[in-house]
C-alpha cells in the first residue's frame, strides 16, 4: 500500500483538534470556582478528574487491545464524539462540583481513545523515521493543550462557554477528519483475540522497561509543570508587581512544548530517540533544580526561562513513545502505549496533588522542585549501563 502524503497531516490536525479538550477545563478554571464555589483547588480537582478518567479509560483500553483489534480509525472518532459531548456539560447553567468532576472524568476516558491511538495509527503508517511522525503528533497535542489558554488569553476568553463551545467542535471535527480520510495502515497487524495477560508480559522486555521507566520520570514533571503555570505566572507578579498575562503566557509556554517535540523528532532521526529524550530530561531536571531563582528574574528573564523550560519538558515525549512502539510486536503496539500511557498519568495525578497540597502550605516559588523527583530518577535508570534494545 502507497503511502499518501495527507495522512500524517490528517493525523496531526485531527490529534490538535481532539486534544484541545484536555485543558479546556484548566483555561476557564476561574468561571467554574465561580459556578461551584470551590477555592484554589479546584486546579487539582479539574486536570487530575481529567487525567484520571484518562488513566481509567486507557486500562479498559490496554485491557481489552480495543486499538489492536478494532480499526483504530472508528475508535478515535467515536471516542472524540463522546468527550466532546462529555466537554459540553460545563456549559450546564448549574455546575456543580459533582457535575465538574463527571464532564472532566468523561473527557479524560475517552481522550484514551484519542490519544495513545493516534500514535498507534501513525506507528501503522510509519515502519521507519516514527520518531521524527510522533514529534509532530505529540506536538500536535501539545498545540491542543495550549489552545484553550490561547483562547482565554484573547477577547474570547471573556466569555467561557465560547471555549467550550470551540473545543468540542473541534474534536468532533477532528474525530470525523480522522476517520473519513485515514484507512488501516500498511504495517498494521490487527490482533486476532483478546489476551488479557499481553500487557503485562510486556514489561518483561528489556527495551520496553527501559523507556517505559524514562517515560514515569518524565510524567511525574510534564503535567504538573503545565497545570501550575498559571500560578507560577501570577506568582512571579504578586513578588515582582508585574502584569503578565496568565492565560497567554501559560499558553505560549504550552505552545513552545509543541515546537520542541518537532525539533526533538528532526533530531531523533541524527541522533537516535534514546539521546534525545535523556538530554531533554536532563535540562528539564535542571529547571527543577533552578526553579527558586527564576522568581527573582526580571520579567523578560523570567519568561524566556519558563519557555525553554516548557520546551525541555516536553522534547522527550514522542522520543519515549518511539522507544515503547519500536520495542514491542506490530500486533502490541496500540496496548503497548496505552499501557504506558495509563501508568504515567496515573504518575501525574500524584505529582499535581503533592504540589496542589504543597502550593497551600509553603511559598509557591519552592513547590516545582517537588517536581525534580521525576527527571531525576528517570534519567537514572536511563543511564544504566545495560543495554537498551
Amino acid at each position: 500500500m502507497k503511502r499518501r502524503p495527507y495522512i500524517l497531516p490528517t493525523i496531526i490536525s485531527s490529534q490538535f483538534a481532539c486534544t484541545s479538550l484536555w485543558f479546556a477545563g484548566n483555561a476557564i478554571v476561574d468561571d467554574l470556582a465561580i459556578k461551584t464555589g470551590l477555592g484554589a483547588e479546584i486546579i487539582g480537582y479539574v486536570l487530575s478528574s481529567v487525567n484520571l478518567g484518562f488513566i481509567i479509560g486507557t486500562l479498559v483500553f490496554a485491557a481489552l487491545m480495543i486499538a489492536d483489534r478494532y480499526p483504530p480509525s472508528r475508535v478515535f472518532m467515536i471516542c472524540a464524539l463522546l468527550a466532546a459531548a462529555c466537554n459540553l456539560l460545563l456549559l450546564s447553567n448549574t455546575v456543580t462540583t459533582s457535575l465538574l468532576i463527571l464532564g472532566r472524568f468523561g473527557s479524560g476516558f475517552f481522550l484514551a481513545g484519542i490519544y495513545p491511538v493516534g500514535m498507534k495509527i501513525a506507528a501503522d503508517y510509519y515502519e521507519s523515521g516514527l520518531g521524527k511522525a510522533l514529534g509532530f503528533l505529540v506536538g500536535a497535542l501539545v498545540f491542543g493543550t495550549a489552545f484553550p489558554y490561547l483562547m482565554g488569553g484573547t477577547t474570547w476568553g471573556n466569555n467561557y462557554t465560547v471555549i467550550i463551545k470551540a473545543t468540542s467542535g473541534l474534536a468532533v471535527f477532528g474525530g470525523f477528519l480522522l476517520w473519513i480520510l485515514v484507512p488501516n495502515g500498511p504495517f498494521r497487524k490487527p490482533s486476532k483475540q483478546l489476551q488479557l495477560k499481553a500487557g503485562p508480559a510486556l514489561f518483561k522486555i528489556a527495551g520496553f522497561r527501559k523507556a517505559t521507566l524514562g517515560y514515569f520520570g518524565h510524567m511525574w514533571e510534564l503535567y504538573a509543570f503545565w497545570a501550575f503555570t498559571p500560578l507560577a505566572i501570577q506568582t512571579f507578579n504578586n513578588l515582582n508587581e508585574a502584569s503578565l498575562s496568565v492565560p497567554m503566557w501559560t499558553g505560549i509556554t504550552i505552545a513552545l512544548g509543541g515546537l520542541s517535540c518537532i525539533l526533538g523528532g528532526f533530531l531523533s532521526e541524527q541522533f537516535g530517540s534514546y539521546k534525545v529524550a535523556t538530554s531533554s530530561l536532563v535540562v528539564s531536571g535542571a529547571f527543577c533544580l533552578l526553579s527558586p531563582l527564576l522568581f527573582q528574574l526580571p520579567p523578560l528573564l523570567f519568561l524566556f526561562g519558563w519557555c525553554i523550560w516548557g520546551m525541555a519538558v516536553t522534547a522527550d515525549s514522542p522520543q519515549f513513545s518511539n522507544m515503547v512502539a519500536s520495542a514491542v510486536a506490530p500486533e502490541f503496539k496500540g496496548t503497548g502505549l496505552t499501557l504506558v500511557n495509563c501508568i504515567g498519568f496515573a504518575i501525574s495525578i500524584v505529582s499535581i496533588q503533592l504540589l496542589s497540597f504543597s502550593a497551600e502550605k509553603i511559598n509557591p516559588s519552592y513547590v516545582f522542585l517537588i517536581l525534580l523527583v521525576g527527571p531525576a530518577l528517570g534519567t537514572a535508570y536511563l543511564l544504566k549501563k545495560n543495554t537498551y534494545l
